[in-house]
């Protein structure tokens, strides 16, 4: 059974690359054939998990507007189980060359239907915007997670956020969930922080993660090295973090049976050895 999931928030600077890209990476290492599609025209999960934007061809532009087949562009990465459909910036016009085209909301789901039963995982970058793409994104999606730092303005945009959500659920897939809210950018020694998680999980309980990603220096720079930070440095916390996260996702959708001992990973070497 496959699982489509959307990474989504229209506030940009919240970890939603980061977060597509290592959560994709812990599945993967996880041993569950996972695809990630980079559906922003930054393509910046395209050369963060390892392959220069310059360089793309073909991307997700050319099977949405197109139908060119996608399983001709899926690209190897170089963690075991992860491959990827890249982003170029040409998709920047995708929204405005398919307005005009029946079912536009389905472009994208159209494409993920082809090569969906080839995986067990599906994870999508979306734009940091409301537009066509990221809607054709939340259409094709099974669930969507959404990131939130633990900044100031935590809580901007994001009820802006839910209401196109259930705009979605209501017109276009009934079957839409959330994921869940994923608190990012934590630093323990930062009040604001602490206060940030108390106040997202007073006003959206059950719907908060319980993993909650920590700010690290290698999860910043892992993208340099166009690495997910589980390759760059399994044993920092950014790896950790996204590998709990991970787990509890599996857990989540009964795809795996870990006991409470075993919820939280401490030695991410432990499993890569």
């Amino acid at each position: 059974m496959t699982r489509v999931i959307a990474i989504a928030n229209q506030k940009g600077g919240v970890g939603k690359t980061t977060t597509a890209i290592n959560l994709a990476a812990s599945l993967a290492i996880l041993e569950h054939k996972t695809l990630l599609i980079d559906a922003d025209p930054q393509a910046n999960a395209t050369s963060g998990i390892g392959f220069d934007p310059r360089n793309i061809k073909t991307s997700i532009y050319e099977c949405i507007i197109n139908e060119v087949e996608p399983r001709d562009i899926i690209l190897n990465t170089s963690t075991p189980n992860l491959d990827l459909i890249p982003a170029h910036i040409d998709l920047v016009g995708a929204e405005i060359e398919i307005i005009n085209f029946p079912n536009r909301e389905h472009m994208m789901r159209a494409a993920i239907n082809k090569i969906r039963d080839q995986y067990e995982f599906i994870i999508i970058d979306c734009s940091p915007s409301l537009g066509l793409i990221t809607v054709n994104s939340l259409t094709a999606a099974d669930s969507v997670i959404i990131p939130v730092q633990c900044e100031y303005f935590a809580l901007e945009g994001l009820g802006k956020l839910l209401n196109t959500i259930k705009i979605v659920q209501s017109r276009l897939n009934p079957d839409l969930e959330i994921e869940g809210i994923l608190l990012t950018m934590y630093d323990s020694r930062l009040r604001l922080s602490n206060q940030v998680v108390e106040e997202v999980k007073t006003h959206f309980q059950q719907m908060v993660f319980d993993t909650i990603i920590q700010r690290n220096t290698r999860l910043g720079e892992a993208p340099s090295f166009g690495l997910s930070v589980i390759m760059h440095d399994a044993s920092s916390s950014g790896a950790v973090n996204y590998l709990n996260l991970a787990r509890e996702i599996l857990q989540k959708n009964e795809l795996t049976k870990v006991n409470n001992a075993e919820k939280v990973i401490d030695d991410v070497n432990e499993l890569l050895n």
